[in-house]
């Protein structure tokens, strides 16, 4: 990459860490009754693999994702940063825009990765593997709310051609 697209690169992901962590944390944040919340921080990180080189995606998403926990929940810090890195891998940023078939499937499958992940840290935290399902739960609902506002935003970004005015 040339000096100028490095920098472009680096800015974008600082901005996608920063704005992962404020929407986890405090945009559109609502608690869930088995505990966690739903956000829509994972939209972000979502978008940011499709956009970023995978490296700088997986720690856009990390850096942003840990934050808010270090905010919100500290004890989730560690693993989430592992997690919303692994929620990276799915997503492709080739071709021209951001929905392609494999972006959609990847929504599936970080949307199901990352509330097995949690569920399984949970069962660490815990001690108990009663403890997978409700947090299981709750992230999935979170997945799904986030999977939605990405194909949202993807869908708008596509159109005013975001991926091509980057110079991505």
């Amino acid at each position: 990459m040339k000096p100028t697209q490095q920098l472009r690169v680096l800015v974008l992901a600082a901005l996608f860490a920063a704005a992962v962590a404020v929407t986890t944390a405090y945009i559109l944040h609502f608690p869930l009754p088995t505990g966690g919340y739903v956000h829509i921080g994972d939209a972000l990180i979502y978008l940011g693999a499709c956009l970023l080189p995978l490296p700088w995606a997986m720690a856009a998403g990390a850096v942003g994702g840990a934050l808010a926990d270090l905010l919100t929940a500290p004890m989730w810090a560690l693993p989430t940063f592992f997690i919303k890195a692994l929620i990276c891998l799915p997503f492709t940023r080739k071709g021209e825009g951001t929905l392609c078939p494999r972006n959609l499937a990847a929504v599936a499958i970080s949307g199901l990765l990352s509330p097995a992940l949690y569920g399984l840290v949970n069962v660490a935290f815990t001690g108990t593997w009663a403890a997978f399902l409700p947090q299981f739960l709750g992230t999935l609902i979170q997945a799904v709310a986030s999977g939605a506002v990405f194909l949202v935003l993807a869908g708008g970004l596509d159109k005013v051609g975001l991926k091509h005015r980057l110079g991505l």
